[in-house]
């Protein structure tokens, strides 16, 4: 019942961020997200996923990749809707 929690809970997190991306992706409207918050957890989720190699742990090594890809898919989203307004 304990894995069954915790994967229920990383697949959950995990999934969390396509519907943002692809929203993103569709609309190309980063207005509403702030920068800095997707660049501290794009950053969180790299230190996290590295932490998950150096343990051998597949479940966080996984699940952080798959989150990355989402949330920097945003970031640089956001970051080429800024950088273009200047």
């Amino acid at each position: 019942m304990t894995e069954l929690i915790g994967q229920t809970a990383a697949v959950l997190t995990t999934c969390s961020f396509i519907p943002q991306a692809i929203k993103t992706i569709r609309t190309n409207d980063t207005s509403g997200i702030s920068l800095w918050m997707y660049s501290m957890f794009c950053i969180g989720i790299v230190l996290w996923f590295v932490y998950g190699v150096l343990i051998d742990n597949a479940p966080m090594i996984y699940s952080n990749f798959i989150t990355s890809i989402f949330a920097w898919i945003v970031l640089v989203y956001k970051i080429r809707n800024t950088i273009s307004k200047k």
